[in-house]
């Protein structure tokens, strides 16, 4: 019983005391005065009489240039070993041309080809040379043999403790 009257004792004080809150924090703002430069002002354009109107457009030039070029380019690297050449020829919608280069079995291949409308892609391939592939050894790993493992002694009970180990037997 006395629990009830302390436990309703205390909600009423709490319910007196009403809500604590923290401190209000005070904040305040300056007036902040803009400092700007008044807009500039400016003069009326001035008028211009109006251009003359054209009687007749000029007419539009659709002026396509013939395509025709060629090329031809070549590396020689003595350092990297880079070798390979490329040329090509353009005549209107035919194209023709060649490149070669020399791959690592030390073969030239070359490939020659040509494009036109009638045709479409053409490409011929050709390898000259003889494929040569340098012998590597073949590393042989050496046969590791594990070491033999034996398993525990097989234990058909429980080993009984011996009394001395414990000095609680040695006390009569």
């Amino acid at each position: 019983m006395f629990t009830k009257i302390i436990s309703i004792a205390s909600l009423i004080a709490s319910i007196q005391a009403g809500f604590l809150s923290a401190p209000a924090a005070i904040a305040t703002h300056g007036v902040s005065i803009g400092h700007a430069y008044a807009a500039p002002a400016y003069a009326a354009a001035p008028a211009y009489a109006a251009a003359p109107a054209l009687l007749k457009a000029a007419p539009a030039v659709d002026y396509v240039a013939y395509p025709k070029y060629e090329f031809k380019y070549g590396v020689a690297d003595g350092h990297t070993g880079d070798q390979k050449t490329q040329s090509e020829v353009r005549d209107g919608d035919v194209v023709k041309g060649s490149y070669s280069l020399v791959e690592p079995d030390g073969t030239i291949r070359t490939v020659s080809y040509s494009a036109d409308d009638h045709n479409g892609f053409n490409a011929v391939v050709t390898r000259a040379g003889h494929a040569s592939h340098p012998a590597t050894p073949i590393a042989v790993a050496p046969k590791v043999i594990a070491a033999p493992a034996y398993a525990a002694p097989v234990s058909l009970g429980h080993a009984v403790a011996s009394p001395y180990a414990y000095g609680g037997y040695l006390k009569g």
